[in-house]
């Protein structure tokens, strides 16, 4: 029996025997009644039916089932010393750049054992339309083989397929390359999502539960894929501003199958929690400040301008109250007001007697009462950590987004998998535990999801599996501190 048909089985079924539960109770209710048995016979069937309809309630919302993600063929890895022999012999790169992309690459951070796509190991690298089709196959179809394979739903259970690439939207489209290959049923709804950055991913994941939403019972399964095709990214031209992706994002693609709870009472591996997007594009500072554009002479990249850190901080700020508001606990949300009203007293005071802006350090949510992993934005290893720190987080709740550049790179939205990926590969994620994805983009944007574990603790048999099975007691190693460029 295909798991499409099963599961519809499964879901007929359990409505039936819930049905059954709620006429059993309502019988003896009137059983309770009729024959004037004791007062307290009533709470019996009350109580059934309030325990069934919770239990009904924690059932419906959207899981996801699992995830997989790439690791690309070896013969692509890029070192750092390879990588910058091959841009001083590119050709198209003057001295300055050349010593500029280096500089920014030895501080980032980033590793010996990073990916970059076919094309762009070719002297020169080639960046034609054919060149980022075949990356985009490179990339997708490995990781959906083996997330169909590690779930067993087929392709044509699918109802739903979500693709996230920024720099990327071919014809025809990159859902239709993948509908094609697997041979996905007429009646799939598509997505296409560009333009969006490292926050796509998240975005994927609300546009699938939308849909999850809305076709309760005709659609059971969506598919999400985050990937960025490098090649198309590529710079060629000597704009500082442009040359900084070409340091930083490399080879990526990830893949999750969400369900429908309600409908489908297959197993799931974690339960979304909790989602929020926020965006601040009607600034026109942060609008601005990081676009696709040409440079003087003709060349398309992508600008990144100074103040990106400052941008990024105002996105926060209105992203974090929002989403903490509905993760956070009672209790600390408690303690958080109360510590922020002392905090403007404080300051109320600091400027009388000083005449002016006294500096009192404000004080900071306690992230770590709602989740226990967090996965971050990878931009850089300097750039984590400051993100961390602002957010109240230690080195250890940095580790899979610095493990993750270390080893993968920026993988661009894709990289918020790689480090749930990592924190599976070390066992930390325990049944009940909840996992915090944070992606920031241009628009700019932030969006955040928080999901909890509710399969049975996989163990150390996950250390074995994936991309991270045979490195990840090897990262982070140890790398520096310099400055962020950003």
């Amino acid at each position: 029996m295909e798991m499409a048909h099963r599961d519809h089985l499964l879901a007929a079924v359990h409505r039936v025997l819930g049905v059954a539960v709620l006429i059993l109770c309502l019988v003896a209710e009137l059983l309770v009644l009729v024959f004037r048995r004791h007062a307290a016979l009533y709470l019996l069937p009350v109580c059934a039916m309030m325990t069934h309809l919770w239990r009904s309630g924690r059932r419906a919302g959207i899981g996801l089932v699992d995830f997989a993600y790439l690791k690309p063929p070896r013969r692509l890895r890029v070192t750092i010393p390879g990588l910058l022999e091959h841009l001083r012999l590119i050709g198209c790169f003057d001295d300055g750049s050349v010593e500029f992309m280096s500089r920014v690459v030895e501080d980032s951070g980033m590793g010996d054992e990073t990916y970059f796509p076919p094309s762009l190991h070719y002297l020169p690298p080639s960046a034609a339309h054919a060149d980022a089709v075949q990356e985009a196959g490179m990339l997708f179809f490995p990781t959906l083989d083996e997330l169909f394979a590690k779930t067993g739903v087929p392709p044509s259970a699918v109802g739903a397929l979500v693709v996230n690439c920024s720099g990327f939207g071919p014809a025809p489209s990159l859902t239709a390359i993948i509908a094609n290959r697997y041979r996905m049923p007429s009646d799939v709804k598509t997505f296409n999502l560009s333009g969006m950055g490292c926050a796509a991913g998240i975005v994927g994941v609300d546009v699938a539960r939308g849909v999850l939403k809305a076709h309760a019972g005709a659609i059971d399964y969506a598919v999400v894929v985050s990937a960025e095709i490098v090649t198309i990214g590529w710079y060629r031209g000597r704009d500082p501003t442009k040359l900084l992706l070409n340091c930083f994002f490399r080879t990526g693609c990830a893949a999750a199958l969400l369900s429908n709870t309600a409908s489908v009472p297959a197993p799931v591996k974690y339960r979304l929690v909790a989602l929020k997007r926020t965006t601040i594009a009607a600034d026109d500072r942060g609008y601005n400040l990081a676009v696709r554009e040409e440079d003087d002479e003709g060349i398309t990249g992508f600008t990144i301008g100074r103040g990106l850190g400052r941008v990024f901080r105002d996105l926060l700020r209105a992203h974090l109250p929002a989403f903490g508001a509905s993760i956070l606990p009672w209790h600390e949300k408690i303690r958080y007001a109360a510590a922020l009203m002392r905090f403007h007293r404080r300051r109320r005071s600091s400027r009388k007697l000083q005449g002016g802006e006294g500096h009192v350090e404000a004080p900071k949510p306690n992230f770590l009462a709602a989740a226990s992993h967090f996965c971050l934005p990878s931009s850089g290893m300097p750039n984590i950590r400051r993100l961390a720190e602002g957010l109240g987080l230690g080195e250890r709740e940095a580790e899979a987004a610095l493990a993750t550049f270390q080893r993968f790179g920026n993988q661009s939205a894709s990289s918020l998998w790689y480090q749930l990926g990592y924190h599976e590969a070390r066992g930390r994620v325990r049944r009940g535990d909840r996992v915090w994805q944070l992606g920031m983009g241009t628009g700019p944007k932030a969006s955040s999801a928080l999901w909890e574990r509710v399969a049975a603790d996989a163990g150390a048999a996950a250390a074995d599996e994936g991309p991270w099975g045979d490195c990840v007691l090897r990262y982070p190693a140890r790398a520096p501190r310099g400055a962020a460029f950003a």
